[in-house]
């Protein structure tokens, strides 16, 4: 746990919108003033109200719950605990989520989602089958589906951010799934969710099309010509049902792809006009692989992630130009975290059981620090970073742990919160003078990482 003090120093350090090390000067700057030259290990920062890049839009603080592990069942659900309430949600939970503030949350995957048929989840928990979650070799009992989700992202005062199955699924399911949630009345699926109980409907905005389809562990994997027709049918077919919908096609799940980029213009060279946003997810760890077990060059590795934005940019911006379209693309990164410890055998193979413990990261403040950084970066990159989501948010890979007698709050915790407390408004483009290191691949990092956002209020 953080001692008092340490935890009013990073609260007021938030509160100004950066996250940065010690020995740190803050100053106003105005246009055509010359910046004095660093001294020594003082890092400053010019901050200018007139410097803008970008209103900041809440959604870049969202976060992710997949079936996966424990974070439905023993997670946000857990209908036997003594904690949880009449609907088997857990009330210390939806308490921690709800004073956090998370403005948007991804579900149901994740891999999940590759080979999930939504209609397993709804109508009469009786009637639910049980099914064999192939993504992470799990039983899924679907006693957990859209209108539970629905229901606790309304108490917890979330939007969802709705994944939809491109793998085993079709576009006329996922047309399907659209008209459930969003059609008042009238029509085959809006009549069944009625018939479920719930007569008006949920108006989803944001809605991913299939998730990681480049990767071959993916269920479902197809070339990037083949997912760009597949997603481009069907967004056709989700908007003959709702025009209003914002929808996010599958970009490079990885930097690391033998695809990476190539993927993303063929797809959006057969989707583009009909998507809003393109997907990008990101892991980091301290590993002999990634960093040599080198914390420096760890803790810089949100400067990887800065890359990988301006580069999946660059390509929505060539199909752009190729297109002559006036539409702008806007990216969702609606995956990252730290994730390596837990990322191996017993760790991601469920062996068929309800609920296993998968994917359980024990956080450090390394972790937290680099978490950090990554926020720093999202905000930096607002004008074009539209939704971000931290994977996830209970017990897989996650800031808060649960067990049988209450909740806790992993070390990764502090920084998103602070994020989500403090971050609001108009994102500054800030001048930083910070001493730097050699990093190998990576260049200069500073000592220093700030970014910084001005809130009227």
């Amino acid at each position: 746990m953080f001692s008092d003090k340490r935890r009013h120093f990073l609260q007021q350090v938030a509160g100004a919108g950066v996250a940065c090390s010690a020995n740190l000067l803050l100053r106003p700057f105005s246009y055509g003033q010359t910046s004095p030259a660093s001294s020594g290990d003082v890092t400053h920062i010019y901050l200018d109200s007139r410097r803008t890049i970008s209103p900041l839009d809440p959604n870049l603080f969202g976060s992710f719950l997949e079936h996966l592990g424990r974070a439905i069942y023993e997670g946000i659900y857990d209908p036997g605990s003594s904690l949880s309430d009449a609907n088997g949600f857990r009330k210390d939970v939806m308490d921690e989520v709800h004073q956090l503030g998370v403005p948007i949350i991804r579900y149901p995957g994740g891999n999940f989602v590759s080979g999930y048929n939504w209609l397993d989840g709804v109508g009469p928990r009786k009637d639910r089958p049980r099914t064999l979650d192939k993504a992470w070799n799990t039983i899924e009992t679907n006693q957990f589906g859209t209108n539970e989700f629905m229901a606790w992202c309304t108490l917890v005062g979330a939007k969802p951010l709705m994944g939809l199955n491109l793998g085993t699924g079709t576009p006329e399911k996922a047309a399907a799934l659209v008209e459930y949630c969003n059609v008042e009345k009238g029509t085959k699926w809006s009549e069944l969710r009625r018939s479920h109980g719930i007569e008006k409907p949920y108006k989803v905005e944001h809605w991913c099309l299939g998730n990681e389809m480049d990767g071959p562990w993916q269920i479902g994997h197809m070339t990037a010509a083949e997912y760009g027709m597949k997603a481009q049918d069907a967004a056709r077919q989700m908007h003959y049902v709702d025009p209003s919908l914002k929808l996010i096609a599958c970009g490079s799940s990885h930097p690391g792809m033998p695809t990476y980029l190539e993927w993303d213009r063929e797809v959006l060279e057969h989707c583009y006009e009909h998507v809003d946003g393109l997907s990008l997810h990101r892991y980091f760890g301290n590993t002999q692989e990634d960093t040599g077990g080198d914390s420096t060059k760890y803790l810089a590795m949100n400067l990887s992630m800065e890359r990988q934005i301006a580069e999946s940019l660059a390509v929505c911006d060539l199909v752009r130009g190729h297109k002559r379209s006036p539409k702008k693309l806007w990216l969702s990164f609606d995956e990252w975290n730290v994730w390596y410890r837990a990322r191996s055998g017993d760790a991601v193979n469920g062996h068929e059981q309800e609920a296993p413990h998968l994917l359980e990261e024990v956080y450090n403040l390394e972790d937290a620090l680099l978490v950090g950084g990554i926020l720093n970066t999202l905000i930096r990159n607002a004008d074009r970073v539209k939704i971000a989501c931290l994977a996830q948010l209970i017990n897989v890979i996650a800031p808060i742990m649960t067990n049988s007698k209450g909740s806790l709050r992993q070390t990764i915790f502090y920084p998103y919160s602070f994020a989500l407390q403090f971050a609001r408004g108009t994102v500054l483009n800030l001048l930083v003078e910070s001493p730097t290191y050699e990093v190998s691949q990576m260049g200069q990092a500073p000592y220093v990482d700030a970014a910084g956002t001005l809130n009227p209020e």
